[in-house]
């Protein structure tokens, strides 16, 4: 592949969402510091990210055609077969960018390693110019994500990097029929989080916690629950079931398991209204989930490249 185009994907920091919300500055530090926090927190949190943006624009602009966008844009753009992708900021950024990607090479920066645990951040601002010299090259190694996907009868399609949600927007209770395989099941619960490997640390990790959590306090002999362990590369997602109840029409035997390839997950919307499903944290981007929908989540046919190093082939 002879790329020609390096995209660089930047984020607004938290200070500049204080901004927009309080319009100026100064009107943006007098809440933080009124309400006990820390303004110099974010100040510096800023200063640091955009000297990282700064740097990456010097160098990458030298190396070939340069475009960059923030990632609210990343919807509406489109990205050629012939672009690298780099994207600055948290692991959140990478997973709103590779959603939108159809085999780009896409490499990850963390700006601010001392604060910025950065999971999927293989790369420090220093190390960038090396590394997108040799994607450019064709000299790199890559892991290829596996994601889930979730596809409604009606045709719409939803890609998730790290997690899909679904259930409904406020917090009333979500009813719908599971099915994998022969099993079938009516549910009334807070909704079902579907993981891939890479977002098994995150909201599916924060369940288990919870989950162990309640066993130690009402058990005085509890064996811990182990966190199922899934790469990145796994040919499998995991799902599970929050806050099930159970009722003369509602069960609670199905509510966690694996998604593979031979074994989907079938759900049939059973909500007048408000049902949804979102990928990744995004709620505002939602496919409707109501009576009469019927989803079917599997595993994306195609993985993501996050290249995980710049080794000679």
């Amino acid at each position: 592949m002879n790329f020609e185009k390096i995209i660089l994907v930047t984020r607004k920091t938290r200070l500049e969402g204080l901004i927009e919300r309080f319009n100026t500055v100064g009107q943006a530090k007098f809440y933080l510091e009124h309400s006990g926090g820390n303004f110099d927190l974010y100040q510096r949190e800023h200063d640091r990210y955009y000297q990282s943006v700064e740097y990456l624009r010097a160098i990458l602009i030298k190396l070939a055609k340069f475009h960059e966008i923030e990632r609210a844009f990343l919807p509406n753009f489109l990205f050629s077969e012939k672009d690298i992708v780099v994207t600055v900021g948290i692991d959140g950024l990478v997973v709103n960018t590779a959603k939108y990607l159809d085999g780009q090479p896409l490499v990850a920066v963390n700006p601010d390693p001392e604060f910025i645990d950065g999971v999927l951040l293989p790369f420090n601002v220093q190390q960038t110019e090396f590394a997108v010299q040799n994607v450019l090259k064709g000299q790199f190694q890559n892991r290829l994500i596996t994601m889930a996907e979730v596809s409604l009868n009606d045709g719409q399609t939803l890609l998730a990097f790290n997690d899909l949600f679904i259930g409904v927007k406020t917090h009333v209770s979500a009813r719908y029929t599971i099915q994998q395989g022969i099993l079938a099941e009516h549910h009334s619960s807070s909704g079902i989080i579907v993981s891939t490997g890479v977002g098994s640390t995150g909201w599916f990790s924060s369940i288990i916690n919870m989950a162990n959590g309640v066993v130690s306090k009402f058990d005085t002999s509890p064996e811990v629950i182990q966190k199922p362990t899934i790469d990145w590369e796994d040919e499998k997602l995991v799902y599970v079931v929050r806050e099930p109840f159970i009722s003369k029409t509602t069960g609670a035997n199905i509510v966690c398991g694996y998604v593979t390839p031979s074994e989907p997950l079938l759900i049939t919307s059973e909500m007048p209204d408000g049902g949804v499903i979102f990928s990744d944290g995004v709620e505002s981007d939602f496919l409707a989930f109501n009576a009469g929908a019927v989803a079917t989540i599997k595993l994306a046919d195609k993985k993501k490249k996050l290249i995980s190093n710049t080794a000679k082939k």
